[in-house]
């Protein structure tokens, strides 16, 4: 296919130059188009020290919840980490700094790393330690606060104060595709489009594992979510792999 072709033949070949200590933005809400099959890999691989930026950790034994039980995260910028006891163990016990974010400016915050706007004034968590500082990033072994969130700059416009948020730009970003073509072009499906066009945009380099894996042409473009400049890895599963997804909570009461 030439230049443009961007497929890898294996998820291991694809997150293979992830260095230790880099910083990966992965996409997903939930369990809900995560990209567990490079998830896994970059298990496999070893890879160790990251920083992840995502809406939260996955669950105990599944998604980036295997990375963070084999003890592979320094640092967590999240939204959300109700699911998970052994990321809640970590925190408190001071093996893992933790920066809460709130949803949507965690969500702008990658689509603004992205679209290459440094940062950005928001209305939320204004008056609250979102912006005036003091949220504990992170505990020792005895419960104290040994590193803190500083306070932000604030402004006021049209007599409403907002607080500025920085933009993230990841080393690398994971995201899972419901289809994708060979130029990295992608399409996702109903809600498991979520946070992965904007980890997508915010990596440096992106990789995507897609469903179905599709010629150039094939896709309508007007359907496309995430433009191929953003993806510069493609890895196609297997139907085992493409099926392969879990679900958090069948029920919600007995």
């Amino acid at each position: 296919m030439g230049v443009m072709d961007k497929v890898v033949d294996s998820a291991a070949e694809a997150v293979a130059d992830i260095p230790d200590g880099a910083t990966i933005s992965v996409g997903g809400f939930g369990l809900c188009g995560i990209p567990s099959v490079l998830i896994a890999a970059l298990l496999e691989a070893g890879t160790t020290d990251l920083e992840a930026v995502s809406n939260n950790a996955g669950v105990d034994g599944w998604g980036l919840g295997l990375l963070l039980g084999a003890g592979r995260l320094r640092r967590m910028v999240a939204s959300y980490v109700g699911e998970n006891k052994e990321f809640a163990r970590q925190y408190l016990a001071g093996e893992l700094e933790v920066e809460l974010t709130p949803q949507g400016t965690l969500a702008e915050r990658m689509r603004a790393g992205g679209s290459g706007i440094p940062a950005f004034f928001t209305a939320t968590g204004v008056g609250t330690q979102v912006a005036d500082g003091g949220l504990p990033w992170r505990y020792d072994a005895a419960g104290n606060v040994v590193v803190a969130s500083p306070a932000k700059q604030t402004q006021e416009f049209d007599g409403r104060e907002y607080v500025l948020e920085h933009a993230i730009v990841a080393d690398y970003g994971l995201v899972r595709a419901w289809r994708g073509d060979r130029h990295g072009n992608l399409v996702f499906r109903d809600s498991a489009r979520n946070f992965n066009p904007l980890a997508a945009m915010c990596g440096r380099v992106t990789v995507a594992e897609v469903e179905e894996l599709v010629e150039p042409g094939e896709l309508d473009p007007n359907q496309v979510h995430t433009p191929g400049v953003f993806v510069h890895r493609v890895v196609a599963l297997t139907p085992e792999q493409a099926a392969d997804k879990r679900i958090e909570k069948r029920t919600v009461r007995s």
